[in-house]
């Protein structure tokens, strides 16, 4: 990849995370708290609904843009004919390998975010300075596996099927897609992937806010989803399924759309600046 798409898919990526994260937020902390183990109202209900949001406004640029770095360059790495039947399969690659790389970032501030979401009353810096003094690094990165075990699938379903579903509009009008058609292709693919992936973001929440030495906070996956089907059955599996839904789809409308208007501009200024 040329060094323009790499700058161009570096800030739009950037850009589009941002943009989604903060408008979005309290959807996102709504989701949380239905998530939490100890339920909606006492995590803090409609209360404080911008707890975390330091967190999520530090870890949202460069999240999106590694990811989106990782997802470009892979795709031109694995560079086929777009007319082939592995179109899709570069997809899921490119998808996979994007979002290993964007979990560095992410967990982390994800892991913070979350915590100050169900405790409203704790400043953000608290809260990572505790996790540092009481858990380490490691206390940092708890629900790495659990956040990839989400989010691959999730990309898996998302961004092939935003990708094929842009292919078919472009088909159908006889030309590439606009800005808008990509974002209304991402709110469709975004809110389906949430549906389905549910369960694994169940997971996820419980192992970040699970007590320190619980074995919850191990970060099994299976076992906390066991734990979860036991005490609250196919309820608790997909609790949050509908603020998820709607943040993702409105998510994707704003990431996928804002992330191709941008990056369109910032390659059309490239080819004008001499």
């Amino acid at each position: 990849m040329d060094q323009p798409g790499f700058m161009a898919s570096l800030v739009a990526g950037g850009i589009a995370g941002v943009s989604v994260d903060l408008i979005l937020f309290p959807l996102d902390t709504i989701k949380t708290r239905l998530q939490s183990p100890q339920g909606f109202n006492k995590a803090g209900g409609f209360h404080g609904i911008y707890a975390g949001v330091p967190s999520a406004a530090i870890g949202s640029f460069p999240n999106a843009a590694a990811f989106f770095i990782t997802y470009e360059y892979v795709k031109w790495f694995l560079h086929t004919d777009s007319s082939s039947y592995l179109m899709p399969m570069k997809h899921m690659l490119a998808a996979s390998a994007g979002e290993l790389v964007a979990c560095l970032i992410r967990v982390p501030s994800e892991v913070v975010k979350q915590r100050a979401q169900v405790s409203a009353s704790s400043r953000t810096f608290q809260i990572f300075s505790n996790i540092l003094y009481e858990e380490g690094i490691q206390g940092l990165y708890r629900g790495y596996k659990s956040t990839v075990l989400r989010e691959i699938p999730f990309s898996l379903v998302q961004f092939p099927l935003w990708e094929s579903l842009k292919a078919l509009w472009s088909w159908r009008q006889d030309h590439v897609v606009d800005s808008w058609q990509s974002a209304v292709c991402g709110a469709f693919a975004g809110g389906f992937a949430a549906a389905v992936t549910t369960p694994l973001d169940v997971a996820k929440t419980r192992i970040m806010l699970a007590k320190a030495g619980s074995s919850t906070a191990s970060g099994n996956v299976l076992s906390a989803l066991h734990g979860v089907w036991r005490s609250q059955g196919l309820t608790g599996l997909f609790a949050g399924v509908f603020p998820r839904m709607a943040a993702i789809s409105l998510g994707g409308f704003i990431f996928l759309g804002a992330y191709d208007q941008t990056r369109s501009f910032l390659l059309e200024v490239g080819k004008r600046t001499p």
